[in-house]
């Protein structure tokens, strides 16, 4: 069998051949489509691009104002406060008037923190919590179980169950020779005797 060499030029008919103006309007057009699929590349970049800065103003607006609502609910706080200061300099005022409307600014500012997530923790008589509660200092005690909090030096807060601030507490130890609580056999934390303003890890 003989293999031959494969010629194009051999399959085409005599009259095939295209002329110079057509060859011409075949480059016109290809010209036209190459620039066209051109610009559609620089308006597809350009729309990325405007599309990335508008991500980075927004972006940027919600860091700047993220805390806007909440300054709007703070601001009835701080005009309740204002105008008990403005009552508390008037003549004959009446002290008990002044204890309601200091409660009655206080409830308002719990009731919006609470709006926007933030909890009081006040963890008097309850097992103390390394994760919520910062032992101060212990003290025994006959009458509250070990590793009880006694009394609480300083409120804790938590933002949407995240502790913005441990609460300090004094948390009961018991009597020496006495045997363990009920809640220390159970595995709950110790507080140990440690020098007041130890942290969390050498209290617990």
């Amino acid at each position: 069998m003989t293999w031959t060499r494969y010629n194009p030029a051999a399959t085409e008919s005599p009259g095939s051949e295209q002329s110079p103006d057509q060859l011409m309007r075949l480059l016109e057009d290809t010209r036209a489509k190459a620039d066209d699929h051109w610009n559609q590349l620089l308006r597809a970049r350009a729309e990325m691009d405007n599309l990335r800065k508008r991500h980075e103003r927004e972006l940027e607006s919600a860091h700047k104002f993220a805390v806007e609502s909440f300054v709007s609910e703070l601001l009835q706080v701080r005009d309740s406060l204002e105008l008990g200061v403005s009552a508390a300099a008037a003549e004959g005022v009446d002290p008990a008037s002044l204890k309601q409307g200091a409660e009655l600014t206080l409830k308002l500012l719990t009731d919006v923190m609470s709006k926007f997530g933030v909890e009081q923790q006040n963890p008097l008589g309850a097992p103390f919590d390394p994760s919520y509660h910062q032992a101060i200092s212990t003290e025994v005690s006959d009458e509250a179980p070990a590793n009880t909090v006694t009394r609480v030096l300083q409120k804790g807060y938590t933002l949407n169950d995240r502790v913005i601030r441990p609460a300090l507490v004094t948390v009961a130890q018991a009597p020496f020779g006495s045997e363990p609580s009920a809640s220390k056999k159970g595995g709950e934390d110790e507080v140990t005797d440690q020098p007041v303003g130890g942290s969390l890890d050498e209290q617990a």
